[in-house]
């Protein structure tokens, strides 16, 4: 009767494993920018006092000044702004003090749009080259003002993976930047983390529905990103619909099956 008991849990628990490693997000998807809307996000800059300039975009601000040093960010990385003339701007990003990105801001000649070359470096060593245009809604010259998200340009797309977790959770790793956050739907905070990713962030995924997974993420226990995850129902496609979470703009990333 031992035996039977044993035997029967046994069928059982591998069931439940089969059943997390059928969930339909689980694979590798590759995100296709030209199906993505990555909507009007919008960045704004105001003049502070003794110089500075306060970057406010997600909802979170910093200060700077165009002076070629080192200032922290809201999430954990610094930033160094150098003015080459009266509309161009050069910035370097850096984690634990590693140049992870490069940028040359270039203001129109009419002062209306605000253009962003990067070159953003992953922990595989590949690097991408992007583009941001953005539109003025306010101010009338220089850097000062409110800009929205015009056209985006992904140079190299990346790729994630979600795998199961037992049979209770998910792994989510962004697999070019070599990030990892593996939680169980429980509704805790995980460490999320990998060699380019800032320290103090942590995810929790919730299940949504059959073929969805909801993902909140946290510098320092502050919540900062919400994405929702869904599956088409061939199974092909995955849709990311997520914003920062002090603000309503909302972003569409389309991902497909590799």
């Amino acid at each position: 009767m031992q035996v039977s008991i044993r035997a029967i849990a046994f069928i059982l628990v591998i069931a439940v494993i089969g059943f997390a490693a059928d969930a339909p997000y689980i694979g590798k998807w590759k995100l296709n920018p030209a199906k993505s809307d990555f909507g009007e996000t919008t960045v704004t800059y105001e003049q502070a006092a003794g110089g500075e300039m306060k970057m406010t975009a997600d909802g979170q601000s910093y200060t700077f000044k165009t002076d070629g040093k080192d200032y922290p960010t809201p999430w954990g990385s610094s930033a160094a702004w150098k003015s080459v003339d009266a509309n161009t701007w050069e910035t370097i990003g850096k984690v634990n003090g590693k140049v992870l990105s490069t940028a040359t801001m270039k203001l129109s000649a009419d002062g209306k749009t605000l253009t962003v070359d990067s070159k953003n470096i992953k922990a595989t060593g590949e690097a991408s080259n992007d583009s941001a245009v953005y539109d003025r809604v306010s101010g009338t010259s220089g850097l000062a003002g409110k800009w929205k998200t015009k056209n985006l340009k992904v140079g190299s797309p990346g790729n994630m993976t979600f795998a199961a977790n037992g049979a209770d959770g998910v792994t989510l790793t962004s697999v070019e930047e070599k990030g990892v956050c593996s939680a169980k739907f429980d509704g805790k905070d995980y460490p999320a983390a990998g060699p380019i990713w800032p320290a103090g962030w942590t995810c929790s995924i919730a299940k949504s529905g059959a073929a969805g997974l909801d993902v909140s993420w946290k510098k320092d226990g502050k919540l900062m990103y919400k994405d929702s995850y869904t599956v088409s129902a061939d199974g092909k496609v995955l849709t990311d619909v997520g914003n920062a979470a002090s603000t309503t703009e909302k972003i569409k990333a389309i991902y497909e099956r590799q």
